[in-house]
């Protein structure tokens, strides 16, 4: 009797070819997860049937995979058993589950049990559920300063007890203490930065070495909101804008007119030798909106506004006269008349001016190398720099306006 063809051979040789397709299997799902999650990308698609065209990216990343090899295609989705695909949401949960342990790891290894920075601000999803982030910032081994991510937390309210309750759960969790903490950076919240009830006492009430600093790039935001809402001309001035964005921004063709007109601009003045040209000159350029709670892009819209105004103004001419709303016709009127008269340039030239000594300081100290002394430095420099322009800068600003009789009137 040959043992080789025995019942038991040919068993262990069926067991042998089924592991390896369910290793194929397996490796084929961890590397479609691998790279979604580098790429931060959805894994789910609305429609997952048999029949889609389109089932979502993890399970089209499979089937491009199986497309390039021969072993995996064999194996995987329709040639799969019906209760063995290692696809379903429940696997790709369990694989995106893996490797957050494995990164959160890696992260506890670097740390080493030192101390850290805590970095923490919450919101609200799509859901209307309160989320709290949570970011360590800490020095590895190298002596380099990282910023790591370790955690979001759903919280019932965003009270400082609530969040602290919460805080405390995460770190015992990952193995870490508000013992190792020595700093704290939130936003201007009062139930964050609050002296006695915030989120900082709390902690400071356990850990007096946890300092809290507030993100100072978040104060020269606050500071440029508070400080533009108490002058009524420069709040008018963005009202205005945000109502040319109502007017020419909330339109496809409008849109489309000011990039045709710019273009047009454009050409004429290489023409003529007003502009030069070369690589990254002259591009595409369209009217940027202001963000609500990044005060930063409002020196991009005003940007964009300059380089954009003689394109913005024929765009308003044509709406005022062939306008189809009554209502669009009356505000692009309106935004004509404001747009030629004195104030408007003045601001426009004035803010640019600011916002852009503010928007460089910003980009500044969000640098992740930045340390204090340097911070300060160029808080300093920057206000030096304002200083400046109120005390002797008011000729070089209006020598940028148009010589109108306007100028001898302010200058009086």
């Amino acid at each position: 009797m040959n043992q080789n063809h025995s019942i038991k051979v040919d068993l262990d040789k069926q067991t042998d070819i089924t592991k390896k397709q369910n290793r194929i299997r397996l490796n084929t799902s961890v590397e479609s997860v691998r790279y979604l999650l580098h790429q931060g990308l959805a894994f789910r698609g609305n429609d997952e049937s048999e029949d889609s065209k389109n089932k979502g990216n993890f399970q089209e990343l499979v089937q491009t995979l199986a497309n390039q090899n021969e072993d995996v295609r064999k194996v995987v989705l329709q040639n799969a058993p019906q209760n063995c695909k290692w696809v379903c949401p429940d696997i790709q949960k369990d694989l995106v589950s893996y490797f957050a342990k494995i990164t959160l790891d890696y992260i506890l290894e670097e740390i080493g049990g030192d101390v850290f920075s805590l970095l923490i601000d919450e919101a609200s999803d799509v859901s209307d559920k309160e989320q709290m982030a949570v970011v360590l910032r800490y020095v590895d081994k190298l002596g380099l300063i990282l910023e790591r991510l370790v955690g979001v937390v759903h919280v019932s309210e965003t009270s400082a007890m609530c969040l602290k309750s919460a805080l405390e759960k995460l770190l015992a969790k990952i193995g870490l203490s508000f013992k190792q903490v020595r700093g704290q950076c939130y936003d201007g919240a009062s139930n964050m930065r609050g002296e006695f009830n915030g989120l900082k006492a709390k902690i400071l009430e356990e850990n007096k070495s946890a300092y809290y600093v507030h993100c100072f790039a978040h104060q020269l935001q606050l500071v440029i909101v508070a400080i533009s809402k108490k002058n009524e001309d420069i709040a008018d001035f963005f009202y205005m804008i945000s109502l040319l964005f109502n007017v020419v921004g909330a339109s496809c063709k409008r849109k489309d007119m000011i990039r045709e007109s710019n273009r047009e601009n454009v050409k004429k003045s290489i023409s003529s030798g007003r502009i030069s040209t070369g690589t990254g000159l002259n591009q595409d350029q369209s009217l940027q909106r202001a963000g609500d709670t990044r005060w930063g892009s409002h020196y991009r819209t005003l940007s964009s506004l300059i380089q954009l105004f003689p394109s913005i103004v024929s765009v308003l001419n044509y709406v005022a006269k062939e306008g189809k709303k009554d209502s669009k016709k009356s505000e692009a009127r309106g935004l004509l008349s404001y747009f030629g008269t004195f104030d408007f340039v003045f601001y426009l030239h004035m803010m640019f001016h600011i916002l852009g000594s503010a928007n460089t300081l910003s980009h500044a100290l969000q640098q992740k190398d930045q340390d204090i002394l340097n911070a300060m430095s160029c808080v300093k420099s920057t206000r030096n720099d304002l200083q400046q322009l109120r005390d002797d800068g008011w000729e070089s600003l209006l020598e940028k306006l148009p010589q109108r009789p306007w100028r001898d009137v302010f200058q009086q």
